[in-house]
Order: C-alpha cells, then structure tokens, then sequence
C-alpha cells in the first residue's frame, strides 16, 4: 500500500510510455500473468492489441471479461463491461489505454474515469498511457508532432498512482520494430515513420516522458525522507507564480507553468488573479472556478488577491511565496498604448529585482481586449476629474466658439453646452454634471446671449433658453447619473449572485470546509482578514494576508449563539453586507454538518464496541475454556487415586497443564494489553534496546520445533530507542503469527536494517499472504479472517502489537514477501530525542 493510499481503496499502477508502440501493453500482461501465477486473482477488462500478435499471444491463460456491445449512431462498438467487472470483483483489474474516450451514454465520459470507480472498489487496477495524453503536456506534444490529441487524462490522476513505470526504448529501435511491422500494418508504415514516428519526434517525446517521470520520482523520494527523519542537504525547490487574467490565454499560461515546473526537479507554481480593489471580483466567478479547477488537474494551486496596481500586487504575492520565477502573458495591448503607458509585464521586469520574468506568447498577445473587468462608475478619480471638466470644459468651449462666431448660432451653442454637460455626467456623475450646467449657463448667457459681456438678458425668449437649458441639462445629468449607478448596482449583483453560486457549488460537490469558506470570502472582498472567533475571542479559523493598518474596519456577523466571523479591512457596502451574511450561513451550515458527522463517528465508535464486546464474549467461549477444559482434565487425571499413572503418563499431564497455562497467560496478557491501549494507559520506558538479543529471548519462548523455523540476520551492536519490555512482546506477537501462518518447514525470517534516524525491523515468512483489502483489519481487535490453524489466539495480537509499538513512537505496517507472503515492518527511532545512543 502507498503512503497516500486511502483504506480499503485498490492499488493504481500505471505503464507508461512516451509513444505508441514501445511494449507498453505487454509489459502490462507481463505483471498481469505474474500475479496470476502467485494465485491473485487477476481479470483482462480490456486490452487492445491492435492486431499485434506477440501482444494477443502474452493474454495467454488470464481470464478475459467479455466487453460489452454498445450501439451508437448506427454502428455497434465494444467498450469496457465496468458494471460486470464490479460484479465479478477480482483482486487486480486489467485495463488498457487510460486516456480513451468512452462511446456516449455509459456510465463515465472517459475510461480513467471507469479505472477510479474501481479503485473506489477495493479493486487493483494496471492501466497503461502514453505521454501525449496527460493533460499539461497535450499541447507541447501538439508543438513536437503537429497532431493534437484530444483524449487527456488530468495529470492529477496519474499521479495518484501508487506505481508509475516508464516503458523506455530508443528511438531508433522503435523504428526498427516500425519497420518489421511489429506496431502498425505494412501498408501504414511508410507514413508512420515519415510523420509521427521520425527519429526527432521519438527523441523529444522520450525526454518529455522521462523529465515527467522524473518529477514523479523526487515527490516519492521528499516523501519517503520526510517520512524517515533523513536530515541531508536538499536544493531549495523552483517556485513559480503565473498570472491570469481570466482571458482565453489563461489556460495556455498554465500548462506553460506546469511545464516549467516539471522541468526543475519538484518545482511548485502557483496561478494567480488579481482583482481591482473595490472589494468584489469583477471577472465572472464561474471563470475563476474553472480556472481554479484546472490548475488543481495540472498538479498547482489557484490564488486571487485584492490590488489597483496589477503589477504590485503579482510581485508582492511572488515575494510573499519566495517564488524565483514569475510567468506573464504577452501584451494585449496596442503598441500605441504600450507607448503612451507601459504596461503590467514592463513594470513586472523593471521592479522584479532577483526574481526571473518569463513573457510568454499567446494567440491573444497584441489584441486589444474588451472590458473584462467592470471599472466603478464613480470612483474618487472620476469624481475629481468630472469636476475639473465640469469648470474647464465650458470655458474652452466658450473660447473655441468666441473664436468662431459666424459658424453658430444661439441653439447650436446650447446644445455643444449640452454636450459637455452630458460628457461630465458620464465622467464625474450627477455632482459634477450640475457644476458643469451651472458653469455653461453663465457661459451662454455671458458670451453668447445679448447684451453681450453682462449677466444681463435681453429679450424674455433668450432668458426663457438660459432657464431651459439649465433644467435640462440637470434633468439628463440626472439620468446618465442614474444609469450609470444602475449599471454599477447590476455589475455587483453579477458579481454576487457568481460567488453564491461558486459558494454554494463549493460546499455541495468540491467539499469545503469552513478554513476554504473563510478563504473563498477573503479573496472575494478584498479583505485583510476574515476569522471565525467564539463568545470569548478566540480566533477558530483564520484566513490572513498580512500586517495589519490602523485604518482597518472589523465587521462581525454572528454565526451562531457560540461563533462569529469576523471581517477586518474596508467597511462594506450594504451589498457587501448582505454577502457577507451569506458566507455566515454557509459557515454556520458546515459546522452543523461538522458536529453530525461527530455524532455519526461517536454512534459508530458505540456500536464498534458493542461488536468488540460481542467478539470477546464470543473469544471466551472457546479460546478461554479450550485450555481451561484441558488444564482441568489433566489435573483430574492427576489426582484419580484409582489410577496407578506411568512416570510418562504423568509427565503428559504436567505439559497439557503447563502449555493450557501458557496459552491462558498469552490471552489474559493481550486482553489486560488491549484494554490499556484502549484506555490510553500505556506509559514507557524507552532507551537503547539491543536488537538481537532482544529476539533471541523471544525465540527461544517458542516451542523446540517453531524455534528452528526462525532465521535470525540481526547485527549484535544494532540498538533500537524503544522500552525493552513491550518491545519484546510487540516482536514475541509478530513471530508467533508468521510461525503459526508459514506452512511447515518454511522459515520465518527476522532482520532489521537502519535507515537515516530509524531502525526497520522486519518479520517475514511465506505463507499466503493477506489481500490488499484486509491488511488494516488485521490490525483491528478480534480480527482473524478464518486464518489460525490451531484454533488459538481471540485476533488481538496484531492490534497489540501495533498499539504498542506506537506506544513506542513506531509503525507496524505489512508488506507482500517476494514470491509470496507477508512481511510485517516495524518502525522505531534509532535514538531519544535527547539525543540517546544509536
């Protein structure tokens, strides 16, 4: 079982090849037939042979599921039978081509979908896939062979493997296997190696291959370091940080940055959105979720932050994240305007000091785009500058005409008025837009109305045209004001309706918890700070961008009697806090799920030990009287005065009375064991333990014929930090089940090894071994899987051994012996932690 591997979920192993035709599928049967000769049982779901016969040969005795008929526009095709191969439920499950598409109406879109309903299952899956089929690297394989794939599986996927291996053959011999007509029928061989198949495309398709894989390779190898306490030097990882803007070329900017970091040996990358800053996310929020969505496939995380200054905010979250490279998209704009302003890649790579700017090319580059972000209809700027238009944009129209006066005429002067004012209206609102009426009044009356130079007015007509002027010119200014208001008011109620929707499609398919919510909200208002704290300000969750300011605004609204979430950062709108009363609830709806699911654990860890008790009852029914009931006959035996008994005889009685003795001693000691684990009772006493010694102490315990079954290869001075006493019984427990489940004669094995700060004690033997479905049940109490021979142990001394190695600050885990069998894997410090012997 991997690391990562959920219980009771099956095993993935996944071939995988850098192009058609380099014996991925036969190295598939190849383990597939393996297994079958260990005595797994193994099913042939699908395999295409595509009319190889050394590929169709290798299936050989393995059972093959037969496929299913589907009809689809007319013509009938044969798919994966999922719902049969459920049924049948083997131990591994063959299935061929991962990234295929399946015909329309089944049960999935795509077969890697059929292979995860499996491993959900409990059932081991071998599946094979060429790298052109994974998801960040469909379009650089494009790039390379000019054939787009359109079957992909999400790199995600693949990576959750718990086995990936790469099927590698040199260029020129898989053209040499081309040519003997080992891949493809002779008459589309020629064409095959003229396009797909020529030598620089295998070259480029196989390290692309390799570098994925290799990248697969250090997470395993981070991993187990981290695991076993192995303290070396360790380069510091690439960090990359790609910003999108939500455009059609954010995509392509993401599968460029997955690409960047495969290559650099475990490197992270990050996407990140900036949103203006007032205070909602203005890009459509389902957009983001894809986004966000598709950085997740491609093995990053998606990231929105809060900022005017595009530029600032992309380069202070790349020095927040200590990344060493940041990811841009060429340009959308005109090269006029880049002119006139430079824009957000320029100021990227002028302030970026030691940090690496990649710009990246895209169809879009050079396009101007639309407004994909609503700005604010009055913001402070536009406020500011309506009012500067509102004062000098009549007096520059009343210079302009004063410079023409034949050219126009009192109405025609009234309406360029007009013009301005509505031009106000539209920059600066309704304020400005009266400044400006009132302004262009005076104007046309001063100027343009008889007796010229004075605020005097001629005829009543000419004032009646001034008085209407002014009204009007308020009237319109009012509603340009208004609509543009109205735009604004249906832009934020967009904008909000997407993020419940984002919200609500969260919590009821992405499974969020409240510390997402928490997060989801911040990034959606702009926030500093968002908290959910308790009655006495205690902070529960906490979402935090950085330091704080003295001009921060804290916003609260209760959750429940006993929580609240706590906003800090600007003061919100009415809207704002309507949201925000929402994301309450929905916090409020996953800490009432919370506290069901705290139920459901406790009724089920109820009935757990009404069914431990049960099995314990049930133990004492027969693993307690069987030795009882023989100690008893002997000893009776013993005592009859009417029976004159033989030396021998005697003899006979003591042991039955002494092994019945042994047997109830080995019980009670491992019921008293269980109910102290169970209690939290176990107190230790570690130090130094030599390892050797300690097991031949526990061999020799065993009886004569058991003793000589067990191989020890222990060196004398290896020592492990551990208390010496349950350490004997946690190997005594491990010893006697592999003695009891080897078939007679073969031997059970003990050796140990030290990795790092570990010592890895291993007990193996060679008996049947245990299916990958049951290896944690076995650890469970009164677990015996229809496994003692003898009828003896109440299923306790795993659970024993493993509480108590834990106890130990250790791990008992189970692994398959080669060739078959189970070897059991004890975990121990090699040292304390202040620093004990090794």
């Amino acid at each position: 079982m991997s690391d990562l591997q959920e219980p009771g979920r099956g095993a993935l192993r996944v071939y995988l090849g850098a192009a058609p035709g380099v014996g991925k599928t036969y190295r598939m049967l190849d383990e597939a037939c393996r297994r079958a000769g260990r005595g797994t049982d193994v099913v042939v779901g699908v395999v295409e042979t595509h009319g190889r016969t050394h590929t169709a040969e290798r299936i050989g005795g393995l059972e093959v599921l037969p496929r299913r008929t589907v009809t689809y526009r007319g013509t009938e095709q044969t798919e994966l039978d999922l719902p049969g191969l459920l049924a049948r439920n083997p131990q591994v499950a063959v299935v061929d081509e991962l990234a295929h598409t399946n015909v329309p109406g089944l049960e999935h879109a795509k077969r890697w979908q059929d292979v995860e309903a499996l491993l959900a299952a409990g059932i081991d899956v071998i599946t094979t896939v060429n790298v052109q089929h994974l998801e960040s690297l469909n379009d650089v394989v494009e790039a390379i062979t000019g054939v787009q794939q359109r079957e992909t599986v999400p790199d995600r996927f693949v990576r959750s493997a718990d086995a990936i291996e790469l099927v590698d053959m040199s260029p020129q011999a898989l053209r040499r296997r081309m040519a003997h007509g080992n891949v493809y029928p002779a008459d589309r061989v020629d064409a095959a190696l003229g396009q797909y198949f020529r030598e620089g495309n295998l070259t480029a398709l196989r390290e692309v291959a390799l570098l994925w894989l290799a990248d697969r390779v250090e997470e395993g190898l981070a991993r187990y370091r981290a695991q076993h306490d192995i303290d070396a030097t360790w380069a510091a990882r690439e960090r990359l940080v790609v910003a999108v803007t939500g455009g059609p070329e954010s995509e392509a900017l993401m599968r460029r940055a997955a690409r960047i970091a495969s290559r650099t040996g475990g490197g992270q990358w990050m996407a990140l959105y900036v949103a203006r800053g007032d205070g909602l996310v203005h890009h459509p929020t389902v957009r983001l979720e894809e986004l966000r969505a598709m950085a997740a496939d491609l093995g990053g995380s998606f990231h929105s932050v809060v900022g005017d200054d595009a530029a600032g905010a992309i380069l202070s979250f790349a020095r927040a994240e200590n990344a060493t490279q940041v990811v841009i998209g060429a340009s959308r704009r005109g090269r006029v305007s880049t002119l006139v302003r430079p824009g957000i890649g320029e100021v990227v790579i002028a302030e970026s000091g030691d940090i690496d700017v990649h710009i990246v090319t895209h169809d879009q580059a050079r396009r101007q785009r639309g407004d994909v972000r609503a700005r604010p209809a009055l913001a402070v700027r536009r406020r500011i500058a309506g009012f500067v238009l509102a004062v000098l944009g009549p007096l520059a129209l009343a210079a302009g005409m004063l410079v023409t006066p034949d050219l126009h005429s009192l109405p025609s002067e009234s309406m360029l008025f007009m013009v301005v004012v509505v031009a106000t209206a539209l920059v600066g609102g309704l304020a400005p837009a009266v400044v400006a009426a009132l302004v262009s009044g005076f104007a046309l009356n001063y100027f343009f109305t008889p007796p010229l130079r004075t605020l005097i007015i001629g005829s009543a007509e000419n004032a009646y045209a001034v008085a209407l002027f002014i009204v009007v010119a308020v009237a319109v200014s009012s509603v340009v004001d208004l609509a543009a208001r109205r735009t604004a008011q249906a832009l934020r109620a967009t904008a909000e309706a997407d993020a419940l929707s984002a919200l609500a499609h969260g919590l009821l398919h992405a499974g969020l918890d409240v510390g997402d919510v928490v997060g989801r909200a911040r990034e959606v208002f702009g926030l500093r700070r968002v908290a959910v704290v308790d009655r006495d300000g205690a902070e529960l969750v906490v979402s935090d961008e950085g330091a704080g300011d003295t001009g921060d605004v804290r916003t609260t609204i209760e959750v429940d009697e006993t929580t609240s979430l706590v906003f800090t950062g600007h003061a919100p709108s009415p809207d704002q806090l309507r949201l925000m009363t929402a994301y309450a609830a929905h916090v409020r709806v996953l800490a009432e799920r919370r506290a069901a699911a705290r139920e459901s654990a406790e009724r089920e860890a109820l009935a757990e030990a009404d069914r431990a008790r049960a099995a314990l009852l049930a133990a004492v029914s027969h693993d307690l009287r069987t030795p009882l009931a023989s100690v008893k006959a002997a000893a009776s035996s013993l005592r009859n005065g009417a029976i004159d008994w033989s030396p021998d005889d005697t003899e006979a009685f003591l042991a039955t009375i002494e092994e019945g003795a042994d047997r109830l001693d080995a019980l009670v000691a491992n019921l008293l064991d269980m109910s102290r684990l169970e209690a939290g009772a176990v107190s230790t006493r570690s130090g130094p333990v030599e390892l050797d010694a300690l097991v031949r102490v526990v061999v020799a315990t065993l009886e004569p014929r058991d003793a000589q079954r067990v191989e020890i290869d222990l060196d004398p001075g290896l020592l492990a930090w551990a208390d010496g006493g349950l350490l004997e019984r946690v190997v005594d427990n491990l010893v006697s089940n592999a003695v009891r489940h080897a078939p007679a004669p073969a031997a059970v094995r003990v050796d140990a090894t030290l990795v790092g700060a570990r010592v890895v004690l291993r007990v193996t033997d060679t008996g049947p071994g245990i299916a990958a479905a049951d290896r944690e049940r076995v650890f469970a109490p009164f677990q015996r899987l229809g496994d003692v021979p003898g009828g003896s142990g109440i299923g306790l001394g795993l659970a024993v051994a493993r509480g108590l190695t834990e106890a130990m600050a250790g791990t008992l885990a189970l692994d398959d012996t080669p060739g078959g069998g189970t070897t059991f894997v004890v975990d121990l410090p090699a040292r304390g932690e202040e620093g004990g012997l090794r």
